[in-house]
């Protein structure tokens, strides 16, 4: 199924003077807008509609309610205030200027959506990249409305009915561990085997697990695979500490984790829904995994550490180059076996949280300078340059938690467009508040 978008060209009525200039080709326009759109987003739909007046837009939004995936309002005229119409009643909307054609309008449409609070994004740049990256964030939003989460755990607190996880329209299912323990003591054996010896080839050196724990980590890793399938789910999140402490688990999930991220999937730890949820739009936006992390604030040096036994060694995407891996035993209890995944460094990352309750989204942005070999925490520690004082004063623990999800590149614009189309507060955690 794909994403279905929809055009809207304003335009002025014929012979009326004004910018870019009387009687301006917006037939011809459009035209090229669309092809552009249709060449560098081949997996959406797109349909078009010029309009001329604020009554044929109100009657083109009530004919088409619901029927598409976003809205696109190229400005292609100046002071018609049809953008306002779609700003107010179309969900997503992006508004895009048409420069020189609507540039004072979309001055005028920003004011509008902030006076009025309304959750769409504007766009003013002469890069059509820009006015793409923002229609693709359509796309993640309904891939994030389709996607389906696996929560193992025997908390009483869960539900064991479907949930709903608004604003994203992501569902959340439960699965019990007796149930994935029934589909580990299940996993095919010869599966398990080479999945094991591939972790064991590949890394660089294996500490403290032996070749048992490795079977036992790959055969979690089967029935993981095997829950996903049965339960059509798109992402999977554990409480691996709490079924491990009790004697649920046979293993830990962190190796499994780690494949399934390494192969475009997504995997969790602490079934931590709200990482979850971060991880699968990093996913559908980025192509690239996240991993999520316990972030260790060190203002002496200006660094961040993301701390975790979860990790990938594929920062890049499944095809992307792979960075060096060690396979440790668990930190907290030396027990079990995961991963210090050694990532590349000089390079931008940009880190992640949501609180969809609170409808609330925070970032930051830091620079890779080391992979921290220490026996204290947990195996994987990335360390980043960035003003660590601030971000420890801006870091809102009782809104967010202690968790963020980390991945590699500067994605600050679209994940601050994708959060605004969602009605989030967004909070940038290393940047003065505004307030």
């Amino acid at each position: 199924m794909k994403t279905k978008v929809k055009v809207v060209f304003p335009a002025d009525p014929p012979g009326r003077p004004g910018w870019p200039y009387i009687d301006y080709d917006v037939d011809s326009k459009s035209a090229q807008v669309l092809a552009d759109l249709r060449e560098q987003l081949p997996e959406i739909e797109f349909s078009s509609s010029i309009v001329r007046s604020i009554k044929e837009a109100e009657k083109l939004v009530e004919k088409e309610d619901g029927e598409y995936d976003g809205t696109l309002v190229y400005m292609t005229a100046m002071w018609t205030r049809i953008e306002q119409v779609f700003a107010s009643r179309s969900r997503p909307v992006v508004i895009a200027d048409d420069l020189y054609a609507g540039s004072g309008g979309i001055l005028s449409a920003d004011a509008f959506v902030t006076r009025e609070g309304l959750p769409v994004v504007t766009i003013a740049s002469s890069d059509f990249g820009d006015v793409v990256n923002a229609v693709n964030l359509f796309d993640v939003m309904r891939k994030m409305r389709e996607a389906r989460i696996l929560v193992v755990s025997d908390n009483d607190r869960l539900s064991d009915e479907d949930e709903t996880i608004e604003p994203f329209g992501t569902t959340v299912i439960t699965m019990r561990s007796d149930r994935l323990m029934e589909l580990y003591e299940a996993a095919d054996p010869d599966e398990a085997e080479r999945q094991s010896k591939i972790w064991k080839r590949e890394a660089l050196e294996v500490v403290e697990p032996d070749d048992e724990e490795l079977l036992r980590s790959a055969r979690i890793y089967v029935a993981l695979k095997t829950a996903m399938k049965e339960n059509e789910a798109d992402a999977v999140a554990v409480d691996c500490l709490g079924l491990y402490y009790s004697d649920k688990l046979t293993a830990y999930p962190c190796l499994a984790f780690f494949q399934l991220n390494n192969e475009g999937s997504t995997g969790v730890c602490e079934a931590d829904v709200r990482s979850t949820l971060s991880q699968l739009m990093v996913r559908y936006l980025t192509g690239r995994p996240a991993y999520v992390s316990d972030p260790v604030i060190d203002t002496a040096s200006d660094q961040i550490v993301y701390a975790h036994c979860v990790a990938t060694n594929r920062v890049y995407g499944k095809e992307g180059l792979r960075n060096p891996y060690i396979i440790r035993s668990h930190s907290e209890d030396r027990k079990g076996a995961s991963v210090e995944s050694l990532m590349p460094l000089g390079e931008t990352v940009t880190t992640i949280q949501v609180n969809p309750d609170k409808r609330l989204f925070s970032i930051h942005n830091g620079r890779t300078v080391a992979n921290v070999h220490s026996e204290k925490a947990c195996r994987t520690k990335l360390a980043a340059e960035l003003d660590a004082e601030l971000v420890m004063r801006n870091y809102r623990f009782a809104d967010l938690g202690w968790h963020r999800v980390t991945f590699y590149g500067d994605y600050r614009n679209a994940f601050v467009n994708l959060a605004t189309l969602y009605g989030l507060e967004v909070h940038e955690e290393d940047r003065p508040s505004r307030e």
